[in-house]
């Protein structure tokens, strides 16, 4: 695993407005701090460098591991996971009260593989969503 200076993964950060890019759980909801993630893995000749990096939260890092493409519900092929530098969020997903359905194969694979809608990870969405709607 390659050292990822400190600049670049407050760069990392920063853009990302400190909230994982797959689930968009903000790093202040978590106890666990976000990690920065190789969208391609180094073990697939990604490059340790900002178009190929994003912020993760821990669970979906741990869950994508080093993983590229899911499978499409309807035909059983392979489709890329989304990927944060080259894709919107909003193609391929919508966020309803902390659970994140999917609008394109992309995001279905996605949500799947990296179990975005695990009961408690939705619940804790919906709850912080609550808060910031008091706040």
């Amino acid at each position: 695993m390659t050292y990822i200076p400190e600049a670049l993964r407050r760069q990392i950060a920063v853009r990302a407005n400190f909230h994982c890019e797959y689930c968009l759980t903000g790093q202040i909801n978590r106890t666990k701090p976000h990690e920065v993630d190789h969208i391609y893995a180094e073990k697939h000749g990604g490059a340790t460098v900002a178009e190929n990096l994003c912020l993760s939260c821990y669970y979906c890092n741990r869950y994508k591991g080093s993983d590229l493409c899911g499978l499409d519900p309807e035909t059983g092929e392979p489709v890329m996971l989304f990927h944060p530098r080259r894709q919107e969020w909003g193609t391929h997903f919508r966020m309803d009260a902390g659970r994140i359905t999917w609008l394109s194969p992309t995001g279905y694979a996605t949500i799947y593989l990296l179990q975005m809608n695990d009961p408690l990870r939705v619940i804790e969405r919906e709850l912080w969503s609550q808060l910031d709607d008091e706040l």
